[in-house]
C-alpha cells in the first residue's frame, strides 16, 4: 500500500515538475513573476506536497528562485549557465555525430530526413513550439540511434537555461532558417558518411546561441541575469 501510494505521489510531484518547467522554458512563466505553492495546487487540483516537492527540484535546476519571508520567483536566465550547458553539449554531440556517420543506417537516415521535412512544414506554418519539439527530436535520434539514450537524459537535465534562450529565439523570429539549413546539412554529412564535415557544422550550429545572445538580450532586458 505504501508503495503504491509513494508512486502516485511520486508521479504527481513529476507532473508538476514537468508543467511548470515546461511553462518556465516557453517564457509562458516569465523570470522574475511570482509563483505559489497554493496557486499552483489548486490551478492542478493536487496537494500542496507534491508542489513543494516539484518547486524544490526547479530550485536546484536553478529553474526557481525560493527566496524566504518574499515567496519563489521564477529565476533569470543566467547566461553563465547557458554556456555550459553548451559546452558539454557541443562536446557530446561532436562525438555524436562522428558515430552517426558509422552507425547510421537506411532506417535511421529516413527518421531525420522525415523530422527535418517537418521542421520545413513549421517553419512555413510558423509553428515555433512544434518547431523546438522537433529540434528536440533531431537531437534525440542522433543520440538514441548511437545507444546513447542515457547521455542525452544528462544532456537534457543540464540545459534548462540553454532551452530558455533556443525558445527565446524562435519566439523572437530570428531566422529560423538557420537552424534548419545547419540540420539539413548534418542530415547530408551523416549520409555521405563524413565525420569531419559532420563535426564542423554540429559546432557551428552549437554557437549559435552565442552569437544570437546579445541580440536577444536586447529585446528581452529583464529575462537575464
Amino acid at each position: 500500500m505504501t508503495s503504491s501510494n509513494t508512486h502516485i505521489k511520486g508521479s504527481t510531484r513529476d507532473y508538476v515538475y514537468q508543467i511548470i518547467k515546461e511553462q518556465i522554458i516557453s517564457s509562458e512563466l516569465k523570470p522574475g513573476a511570482k509563483i505559489s505553492e497554493k496557486e499552483v495546487a489548486v490551478k492542478l487540483n493536487v496537494s500542496r506536497t507534491p508542489v513543494r516537492e516539484a518547486f524544490l527540484k526547479l530550485a536546484q535546476e536553478e529553474l526557481l528562485a525560493i527566496i524566504p519571508q518574499s515567496g519563489t520567483i521564477v529565476s533569470p536566465i543566467d547566461l553563465s549557465i547557458v554556456e555550459e550547458g553548451r559546452f558539454i553539449r557541443e562536446h557530446i554531440e561532436r562525438a555524436v555525430v562522428r558515430e552517426a556517420c558509422e552507425k547510421f543506417d537506411e532506417n535511421l537516415l529516413f527518421q531525420l530526413e522525415t523530422n527535418i521535412e517537418m521542421q520545413r512544414f513549421c517553419m512555413e506554418k510558423g509553428t515555433h513550439q512544434r518547431l523546438f519539439d522537433l529540434d528536440e527530436e533531431f537531437h534525440k535520434i542522433l543520440f538514441d540511434g548511437c545507444n546513447k539514450s542515457r547521455s542525452w537524459r544528462m544532456v537534457r537535465q543540464m540545459n534548462c537555461h540553454f532551452d530558455r534562450v533556443r525558445m527565446l529565439r524562435l519566439l523572437s523570429n530570428l531566422d529560423w532558417k538557420v537552424v534548419f539549413n545547419q540540420h539539413r546539412q548534418l542530415f547530408e554529412a551523416i549520409s555521405s558518411k563524413n565525420p569531419d564535415r559532420a563535426e564542423e557544422i554540429m559546432i557551428q550550429h552549437l554557437k549559435l546561441v552565442i552569437v544570437e545572445k546579445e541580440q536577444l538580450k536586447e529585446l528581452y532586458p529583464d529575462y537575464f541575469k
